[in-house]
């Protein structure tokens, strides 16, 4: 038997399709809020460890800087060294006052580069002792994250598992289901749902009232969603609206509450003309 083309539904199948498509995905809904904040809590601790990655990356870097520069002050020491070496060399041959002024200048400048240097070398030493120990820090918290995050892992892991299945036959439930419905009207469904805080893109009316933000609907507007005469949505929060009869869904009438028996008091009259009796004392 050929399927039925979704525009030549009535209103009435339309609506009773679109709200079989709303319980699938709400039950689809379920079991991905069975989940809670596993998922968010996975890709916190995946961008936590992302972050101190980098970290200790840069840490590595700039050690690696301190030590070059170590390396680049202890090549000036012997540079320096060398020419202190030679200059004392060269004061032996000295001619003059001036001569030997120049080369002590000389020598006394190189000696102070060489104070500058190592000064500079124990400063880096404290600076890679420090980065090191920023590093070892940095990565006692990726380890620390990584298991962590791999506890959350395998929670979701064990969840998913145990509602694949299920998850599975409802989305092709779903997707079956939306084949049913025209997409302009599906189009419409799924922003609405998307825009609902509960997921909600069709409710049943309840109490008088749109079951989604339960607001009055006037009589008139509920004698027309009872029709089934065209796609009527709720003027407060724009969801489509469905008479329960037509969800499937059992509504108990209140019934009229029993009236309460009015209490008749009954009053007794003494009547003071009684003979015998002083009037003061019946009073």
């Amino acid at each position: 038997m050929a399927k039925k083309d979704p525009t030549d539904l009535t209103v009435e199948e339309k609506l009773e399709t679109l709200y079989k498509l709303q319980t699938t995905l709400s039950a689809i809904d379920e079991k991905r809020a069975l989940r809670g904040e596993l998922p968010l809590e996975v890709q916190d601790l995946e961008d936590e460890i992302a972050g101190l990655t980098t970290r200790v990356e840069k840490i590595k870097g700039e050690i690696e800087d301190f030590q070059q520069a170590v390396t680049q002050k202890k090549a000036e020491i012997a540079a320096a060294q060398i020419s202190v070496k030679k200059y004392n060399e060269q004061l032996d041959d000295v001619q003059n006052n001036r001569e030997y002024d120049t080369l002590k200048k000389e020598i006394e400048f190189q000696t102070l580069e060489i104070e500058l240097c190592n000064k500079k070398i124990r400063e880096a030493a404290t600076k890679v002792e420090e980065r090191k120990s920023d590093l070892k820090r940095a990565e006692e918290q990726i380890d620390d994250r990584k298991q962590a995050l791999e506890e959350k892992k395998n929670e979701l892991d064990e969840i998913i598992e145990e509602t694949r299945a299920e998850e599975e036959r409802l989305r092709d439930k779903a997707k079956d289901l939306e084949m049913k419905v025209e997409p302009r009207l599906l189009t419409s469904f799924k922003r609405i749902r998307k825009n609902a805080r509960n997921g909600l893109g069709i409710v049943y009316v309840q109490r008088d009232a749109c079951g989604g933000c339960f607001n009055k609907i006037p009589p008139q507007r509920q004698l027309d969603i009872k029709m089934h005469k065209k796609i009527i949505v709720c003027e407060y929060c724009g969801r489509i609206m469905i008479d329960p009869e037509l969800a499937g869904v059992k509504t108990v009438a209140e019934e009229d509450k029993p009236k309460r028996k009015r209490t008749i008091r009954k009053r007794t009259v003494v009547k003071k003309e009684m003979i015998g009796v002083p009037e003061d004392r019946l009073s």
